[in-house]
């Protein structure tokens, strides 16, 4: 019975340890994780786990040749993954040496935060000035896959260039809505539904009405601007907020899409029964 009696003599204090112990090392495995995401040895990392597991089967069906080559793989892969991971390593051994390790995730999210902001505000501005018109969705909890598939698929980069040089009139891709997933334009030229609402002012173009219907039946966060106004528009949970300047348009994105901002005095906020301009 001493595999039952290691349990029994442990005290509260020892339990503790364990966990601790267990939770700290998960949470190594998670830094590592965020340290290489996006890197090229996200597929090495790969590579090494499908190693191990032909390791592992060469020994369950006895294939000794093959198991003994995969052996001495993994015995000089301890030497291998340092040079391969040698940029990571360097990085992640500056980051401890500057003490923004364990301040990275949240400080890059940030970072990320304001540069997709910046970003779409930049891009909007300079489509309102021009009068081009553009509609831009922004997908959040539901997901937009059905609506992406009726576009073209991107993948690309969110950058104010991208982002005006797609609806310059008359190109491949200005008819039609940009779809973003995360940090992300998904695809582009999509079709989003319309509101079949009776209640929307007639003077609301199809722009409107795509935006009003994909925010009636998913919770993402679309963007207007008119053609023939320049106006700026934003919809979110069913409400359309109009004739919004670059300031409150900013601020009002950042609030739905980041989480709560000081509160915005402002006219502009419009519900799908609301008035013209736009």
């Amino acid at each position: 019975m001493p595999f039952i009696d290691q349990f029994t003599d442990l005290t509260p204090v020892n339990v503790l340890v364990n966990i601790l112990d267990v939770l700290l090392v998960w949470f190594v495995i998670y830094k590592i994780f965020t340290l290489i995401k996006g890197t090229k040895a996200v597929q090495l990392l790969k590579g090494i786990f499908v190693i191990i597991i032909v390791r592992v089967l060469t020994q369950t069906f006895g294939l000794d040749t093959l198991g003994w080559m995969m052996q001495k793989i993994i015995d000089w892969g301890f030497l291998a993954v340092i040079i391969i991971f040698q940029p990571e390593l360097r990085r992640a051994l500056e980051q401890i040496g500057r003490g923004k390790l364990f301040a990275r995730t949240s400080l890059q999210e940030a970072e990320e935060q304001n540069r997709l902001i910046e970003a779409i505000t930049k891009s909007v501005s300079y489509m309102a000035k021009r009068r081009i018109g553009a509609l831009i969705s922004i997908e959040r909890e539901t997901g937009l896959s059905d609506y992406i598939e009726t576009g073209i698929q991107m993948n690309s980069e969110i950058t104010s260039e991208l982002l005006i040089n797609i609806f310059i009139p008359n190109t491949p891709l200005h008819d039609g809505a940009v779809i973003m997933q995360k940090n992300k334009i998904a695809a582009a030229a999509c079709y989003l539904p319309l509101s079949e609402s009776p209640f929307i002012s007639k003077e609301l173009g199809t722009r409107h009405r795509a935006a009003l219907g994909i925010s009636e039946v998913t919770d993402a966060i679309t963007i207007i601007v008119s053609e023939e106004t320049g106006a700026v528009s934003l919809t979110s949970n069913g409400d359309l907020h109009r004739n919004l300047s670059i300031e409150e348009f900013e601020k009002r994105l950042r609030k739905v899409w980041f989480g709560p901002e000081p509160e915005l005095v402002s006219n502009s906020k419009w519900t799908w029964r609301g008035k013209k301009n736009g």
